[in-house]
Order: C-alpha cells, then sequence, then structure tokens
C-alpha cells in the first residue's frame, strides 16, 4: 500500500468532490475534504459560503447529489442525525439544543439518561447522572463550581464546553462544531478553543466551522476554504501562513481590485 492509499484509509471522514443542489441552486460544488483522528480540519468561508450545507450533509441531515462520503473507508449515505451518531459523528450547533432551567448533569445525559432498579422501581440514576457529568467535565479541565445549577447561567462558552465534553464522553469519533465562538467575546472565544484542542488531544477528528481565520489557525492543521459553494483552496498548516489564510479568506484578488478602484476614485476627486 503507498502513502497515499494509507493516509486515505486513516481518514475518519472523507469528502470527495460533493456536490448538493436545491433545485436549480447550488449550495455545493465539488467540495473535498478530510477529517483525520488528532487533527482538526477548519472550514473557513463567510455566510453563504456552504459552511451550513456541508455542516448537514456530514451530520446526517441532508444527503449529498454527487461525489462520495465515506466514513472509515466505507461510503455512505447519511439516512439521519441518529444514524451520523450512531456512526461517531456529533455535531454541536451554534444555537446549542439545551434545556436552559434545567440543570448541568440532566442536559449532559438529555435523551441518554441511565436507570437504576427495575420494573416499577426503575428510575433515573441521578447520582450517577451527577458525578459522571462532574467528572467527565473535570477531565476536560472544566472545573464548574456545581453540576446541579440550571444551564443557561452558564455563559455561551462555558455551555460550548459542556456540548463538547458530552460528545467526547458518548463516545464520538469526529466532533463537527458549528461556529462555536461566533457570538463569544475575546476571552470566552480563548476558552472555548482551549477545549476544541482538547477534544483533538482526546483523539477525536474535529471539523471546525468558522469564518475567523484568527481562531482557525490558533487550533487548526487542515484549512478547507469555500466561497459561493466551490472549494477556494486547501491547506496544511505547515503550507500556509496566518496572514495568506486571511488574504485568501478575504478575498485577496478581489480586495486588490477593490484598493486600486478606491485608489483611482481618490486620485480622480484630487
Amino acid at each position: 500500500m503507498n502513502d497515499d492509499a494509507a493516509n486515505d484509509d486513516a481518514a475518519l471522514v472523507r469528502l470527495t468532490d460533493v456536490s448538493k443542489f436545491y433545485g436549480n441552486i447550488r449550495a455545493l460544488e465539488g467540495v473535498s475534504l478530510e477529517v483525520h483522528a488528532g487533527e482538526i480540519t477548519c472550514v473557513l468561508g463567510d455566510n453563504g459560503a456552504g459552511k451550513s450545507t456541508l455542516i448537514k450533509i456530514i451530520a446526517g441531515l441532508h444527503q449529498h447529489d454527487a461525489g462520495t462520503f465515506a466514513i472509515d473507508g466505507e461510503e455512505t449515505r447519511l439516512a439521519s442525525p441518529r444514524e451520523a451518531l450512531d456512526r461517531g459523528i456529533a455535531t454541536v450547533y451554534q444555537d446549542l439544543a439545551v434545556v436552559p432551567l434545567m440543570p448541568v448533569w440532566r442536559n449532559f445525559f438529555l435523551g441518554s439518561e441511565p436507570t437504576t432498579g427495575a420494573g416499577p422501581f426503575k428510575r433515573l440514576d441521578v447520582r450517577k447522572m451527577r458525578e459522571t457529568t462532574r467528572a467527565e467535565l473535570l477531565r476536560m479541565g472544566i472545573d464548574l463550581r456545581d453540576v446541579d445549577q440550571p444551564i443557561g447561567t452558564l455563559s455561551g462558552g462555558e455551555r460550548q464546553c459542556v456540548a463538547i465534553a458530552r460528545a467526547v464522553y458518548f463516545g464520538a469519533k469526529v466532533l463537527v462544531l458549528d461556529e462555536p465562538t461566533a457570538a463569544l467575546g475575546v476571552k470566552q472565544s480563548g476558552v472555548v478553543l482551549k477545549y476544541v484542542a482538547a477534544a483533538r488531544d482526546a483523539g477525536l477528528g474535529v471539523v471546525l466551522i468558522t469564518h475567523n481565520p484568527h481562531h482557525a489557525y490558533l487550533v487548526g492543521d487542515r484549512f478547507v476554504l469555500l466561497k459561493r459553494g466551490a472549494m477556494a483552496g486547501s491547506h496544511a498548516k505547515s503550507e500556509i501562513a496566518l496572514d495568506e489564510l486571511t488574504r485568501q479568506m478575504a478575498g485577496g484578488s478581489e480586495l486588490d481590485q477593490l484598493s486600486h478602484e478606491l485608489e483611482r476614485a481618490t486620485s480622480g476627486e484630487g
């Protein structure tokens, strides 16, 4: 087996020339990316670039129309988010699916609550949920004061971190994060990125969707740039500097053209 084949087989998730159309509208066309264990693949693009459609395909919400989608080397078409979860792909959306008034531990196990006893004596194992939530958060380096507090009292960054720890605990192999720092300030963004890196260090393959090249470059190993639903670039971190990544993300050639136009306009006024 050559090195390229070995690398392909090692990919937890691999999309090759994937396209998605809604009627005559091209949402994605010819997009390729790989996700490897212990690595973070960053998908960058502005609004309308196709990031949301890409997430929905990986998360099992939508199926692709062309190209191939492989999990652990096996071509697949996910029928639902539940199937994606069963295959080890957990997606954490920007608008987290939490019940704000329920305690942190209840949200941690929401939909997967352990029970104790049998028959009419069967009940939720609250003690196990509390202890496990506290232990798993600590294992990720998250020291919550009280897992009994309503999750709605946590900051946006803390809620994101709980969701990441939950995905790790429930055995995710691939973690897809939808703009986890978009609504956060600098300090909270830094906290979330720390736990994104912790998930990578725990051996997960991470897909980080973002429009912020600075955040991407802090933690990313690979970068895929989308523009109007198509690939605008694909780079390993060793191949590109932050300045160039930012320039490509911002549409470097378009900015150069705009700069020339503005210079002409300014000089024309004089």
